[in-house]
């Protein structure tokens, strides 16, 4: 027989402080994501590694996330809420302390695995968390406040840490999340009470390993197939031979269990179902210009990383704008917020698709600052809806299983559009190529190459870094106009949504 769940209800002023701590460890994981990705620079040398050894910092931490993050439903069933939240969140706090300390490549890999498996379950379950303690007609304004947790983080990420590594250490990008996980774990340890244990409950050892295994090879592919040329690859077919056996073999084993790794449950809530295929969209359409913008302005445009950090923080202001605005719409229907959100992101997508080598610093600002507010204002209603019909009992597993296809989307997205900027760069260069030569007669008029007629025998480097550079500018537009389409290819689905009674 279930014991029964410890409702977290208290005075509003308890529940503040719990809306507190919850954002508090969600910030302190989503920081700690992203924040090391600008230091890969500084870590490749200070440990003598390669660049392909040192993308391994961000592919292990990435894939032990993917791993761990369905886990919570879990072990919220076999150990409770408030020991799981402790635990995770005491020991991510210690990994981080060590990737700080760590003196090797392989040390520093073994914590960033650890601080992932560790730390996947501190989104969910914080989220979970608060859902379970305020009213349901409370929750687009504590999506509001929480989302600004879990997605500014992120976006704050690469500014900050970019000026800890350059003013002081690499170190001190870990260092810094030390006073954040105390303070973390001091707010667990006082305001959350326990809930959610189950008697009985028998773990899918299987379904745990046949996921983790589908899991594992999705993630490599994403992340190694480009390099390897995709399916010219033997190692990518293998990859994607193992996933798809060991995915089917994982569904094939839910059906005989009685407690399968993923509770089939959740599925079967229509909103459920039509809010994690948009957070998939969400996931891709949030992250993907922090992949995207940095490179462009670097390479392309020259801009130093304190100017770059600028432009992204402009995005992070966005954000906040629009959670702002979506916490004054809680009380119209959800859909008119998704709507605007999606709109906006795609408009910001549509106008990023027309940057040229003249981009000016005002127009990739304001592009960023759409963007971002877009973001906002769709996470708070995609949220609401998505749980607006699930029963209470089943918020960590359906929480997870969220957060993870958050997380799938950003991968899948971005290893897309990594690969069609490459492609089309290439395609670009081609064509151009062919067409520059001493029997091009518009080359000999100053108006076309600018500064004079091509001289044959030393300008070539120069003909060829331009080309370079103009067809690298096309393949960033293909890759922001693949974003808008997506954006706008995904509004129908919101039709599908029904705003129904919750059921108890």
């Amino acid at each position: 027989m279930a014991a029964t769940t410890a409702d977290l209800e208290g005075t509003p002023g308890n529940r503040a402080l719990i809306m507190m701590t919850m954002a508090g460890t969600t910030m302190l994981y989503s920081l700690t994501m992203t924040m090391v990705n600008i230091t890969l620079p500084q870590l490749q040398g200070a440990l003598s590694a390669s660049q392909d050894q040192i993308s391994w910092v961000v592919t292990l931490n990435v894939l032990a996330t993917a791993i761990a993050t369905p886990l919570t439903g879990s072990l919220v069933a076999m150990f409770g809420r408030r020991q799981v939240l402790l635990f995770c969140t005491a020991s991510f706090t210690l990994a981080t302390l060590a990737c700080g300390f760590s003196t090797s490549l392989e040390s520093l890999l073994f914590f960033r695995v650890l601080q992932g498996l560790l730390g996947a379950p501190l989104v969910p379950l914080s989220q979970a968390t608060l859902l379970q303690s305020y009213p349901r007609e409370m929750h687009a304004k504590v999506n509001s406040i929480y989302g600004m947790s879990v997605v500014v983080g992120p976006a704050i990420a690469p500014s900050l840490g970019g000026y800890l590594s350059q003013a002081y250490d690499w170190r001190w990008v870990f260092f810094l999340m030390l006073p954040l996980g105390v303070l973390a774990v001091l707010g667990n340890l006082r305001w959350v009470r326990d809930g959610g244990r189950l008697d009985n409950v028998k773990f899918d050892y299987a379904g745990f390993t046949l996921f983790s295994i589908a899991i594992v090879c999705l993630q490599l592919l994403l992340d190694r197939g480009e390099r390897e040329d995709w399916f010219e690859s033997l190692y990518i077919i293998s990859l994607f031979s193992f996933m798809a056996i060991a995915f089917y073999m994982f569904i094939t084993n839910s059906f005989f269990q009685a407690q399968p790794y993923i509770n089939p449950k959740i599925f079967f809530n229509r909103n459920y179902i039509i809010g994690v295929f948009l957070v998939f969209v969400y996931g891709a359409l949030n992250f993907t210009p922090l992949v995207l913008l940095p490179s462009l302005l670097q390479n392309l445009k020259g801009y130093p990383d304190t100017l770059i950090g600028l432009v992204l923080a402009m995005r992070g202001v966005g954000m906040i704008i629009g959670f702002f605005v979506a916490a004054r719409m809680g009380r119209l229907d959800p859909r008119v917020g998704m709507v605007l959100g999606m709109g906006c992101i795609g408009l910001s997508g549509w106008g990023m698709s027309l940057y040229d080598l003249n981009v000016t610093l005002e127009s990739v600002s304001w592009a960023s600052v759409l963007q971002g507010f877009g973001c906002g204002v769709l996470w708070v209603p995609l949220a609401v809806i998505t749980f607006s019909t699930m029963p209470q009992n089943l918020f960590p597993d359906a929480s997870a299983f969220f957060h993870l296809l958050r997380n799938l989307g950003t991968s899948v997205f971005v290893a897309l559009s990594v690969m069609l900027l490459i492609r089309t760069s290439k395609i670009s260069y081609s064509e151009m190529a062919e067409k520059v030569s001493p029997y091009e007669e518009r080359l000999d008029f100053p108006s076309v190459v600018g500064s004079g007629a091509v001289d044959w025998t030393s300008s070539l480097g120069g003909l060829s870094a331009e080309i370079t550079r103009q067809s690298a500018m096309i393949g960033y537009d293909n890759a922001f106009y693949f974003y808008a389409l997506t954006c706008l290819v995904s509004l129908p689905v919101l039709s599908l949504v029904t705003m129904k009674r919750p059921n108890k």
